[in-house]
């Protein structure tokens, strides 16, 4: 195990993490505020950060080191990410500062802020901004513009990358991650431009957009997107959280214009189909609280969008809607978005593997001698492929299980318990009952807010790098 090596890694994103403070740092100049809560950050981090950098390693590095890094730097990242709240004052607890630090880089957007409006601007936008920087991912960000340690990085972006499969878009890993970020902050530009266009105040279309962008939900107003009240806004949101739950190879093939391989993604029909169906089907649903269909459609088509794509803004208060349409809406909290996007959830290509799967075993029970592959993309899908989506399927549903047995600890109902252990996991943000869109997360106790901070980790790495990251193995020699 070359811990030397992994700990200069940490190093260095730790330098990466400094140098993104200077914006909120910028924010809280801008508007008169007190900067030492970033001050002392980005000194505490360049600090650790150069000395991690200047430790003489061996460049061996193997996915066993690449599993065990990704699991440490967003442990790290979510405990350092936490000191300017620490330093501001205004939150109530550590742990709380580490709660909405986790759940601001894993992209969760669940909150344990009662008040969001009262929070200091620079506050704010660090909170959103840690957003769009766990979206697409630490180490991407790392490996797009940190020199090279003479490492494979591919072992770390598969491990940090979501999705069954993993995939390059060119040779070069570095470069592989300066086409998506560039690709990132385009999108981002483009709904920041439409948000102001739409008549949102510039600081705010900041903030809404690498919430959407991240896929993550933190707002800057305590009703969240529905306090605009507006139409276009909410419209404009939705189609880029949406864009944002596509899987970026996607944007490439068409960019190259392979748009023929872009259109036959069977994972983007099938992320298509979920969502007009699902918003069909709820809109019917609630026909009875709104007093149309196109009243409906406007609010089940915005939360529909959210909550698959795990963003978790609200523009209505869906703990209200029929039983029905909550249940639907828990379903496509699990499904999430497309791998290879910022979106959370087990992945549209994972569900639909698993009905492949389902379906190869029912033709196998009815046909013994048939011979029947699993296909995605036109491409089969080898057995070991397979056999790691069904171990991640299990490991979901077991984490999901077991913190929800923890988090009943704090006497809850099974809704709450159960709809939080859920949504930290899946990376949503809000749940059922005291916990959704109205609601936060304050009245948990530190030990609830602890597993749930893991679970957002753990999710966002979907299971495997925390995983290997506390197994006694890893760390022995090979």
């Amino acid at each position: 195990m070359n811990i030397k090596l992994v700990l200069k890694l940490v190093g260095r994103v730790l330098l990466v993490e400094a140098a993104a403070l200077v914006l909120p740092l910028a924010v809280a100049l801008l508007y008169g505020e007190d900067p030492m809560p970033f001050l002392l950050t980005i000194a505490i981090m360049a600090a650790c950060g150069f000395g991690l950098s200047a430790l003489r390693a061996k460049r061996q590095f193997f996915t066993r080191e690449g599993f065990i890094a990704v699991g440490l730097i967003w442990i790290i990242t979510g405990l350092v990410g936490a000191l300017p709240f620490l330093f501001s004052g205004t939150f109530a607890s550590p742990i709380d500062c580490i709660f909405e630090s986790c759940s601001g880089f894993t992209t969760t957007g669940a909150s344990i802020l009662t008040d969001i409006e009262a929070m200091p601007k620079g506050i704010l936008f660090w909170r959103s901004f840690t957003h769009w920087l766990g979206g697409m991912g630490v180490l991407v960000l790392a490996t797009a513009i940190v020199p090279s340690l003479g490492i494979r990085s591919h072992y770390l972006t598969q491990a940090e990358t979501p999705g069954p499969v993993f995939s390059k878009l060119v040779p070069k890993q570095s470069q592989t991650s300066k086409i998506l970020y560039s690709m990132y902050c385009a999108l981002t530009g483009a709904e920041v431009i439409c948000l102001k266009l739409a008549g949102m105040p510039l600081y705010d279309a900041f903030i809404h957009a690498f919430s959407s962008a991240g896929t993550g939900g933190f707002s800057n107003r305590n009703a969240s997107v529905g306090a605009y009240n507006s139409l276009a806004i909410e419209m404009i949101i939705t189609v880029f959280i949406l864009l944002f739950s596509i899987n970026f190879a996607v944007y490439f093939l068409i960019l190259t214009r392979r748009w023929r391989e872009a259109l036959r993604s069977d994972e983007l029909r099938f992320f298509g189909c979920v969502v007009a169906g699902t918003t069909l089907v709820i809109s019917l649903a609630n026909l009875g609280v709104y007093g149309g269909i196109w009243e409906s459609l406007r609010y089940t088509v915005f939360q529909v969008a959210s909550l698959i794509s795990t963003t978790g803004f609200a523009t209505a208060d869906f703990v209200l809607w029929p039983q029905f349409s909550q249940l639907i809406l828990i379903l496509i909290m699990f499904c999430g978005a497309c791998a290879g996007s910022t979106g959370g959830g087990m992945k549209c290509s994972r569900i639909l593997l698993l009905f492949r799967v389902i379906r190869r075993g029912v033709r196998r029970i009815a046909h013994p001698r048939a011979v029947e592959v699993v296909k995605l993309d036109g491409k089969v899908v080898d057995d070991s492929t397979v056999h790691s989506i069904l171990l991640f399927v299990g490991g979901y549903l077991l984490i999901i299980f077991a913190a929800a047995l923890f988090i009943s600890l704090d006497g809850g109902s099974f809704s709450v318990s159960f709809s939080a252990a859920l949504t930290c996991v899946s990376n949503v943000g809000p749940g059922l009952e005291v916990i959704g869109p109205t609601g936060n997360f304050a009245a948990f106790s530190p030990l609830s807010k602890g597993i749930m901070s893991l679970c957002m980790i753990i999710g966002r790495l979907e299971i495997f790098p925390i995983l290997v990251l506390f197994s006694p193995s890893a760390w022995r020699r090979a």
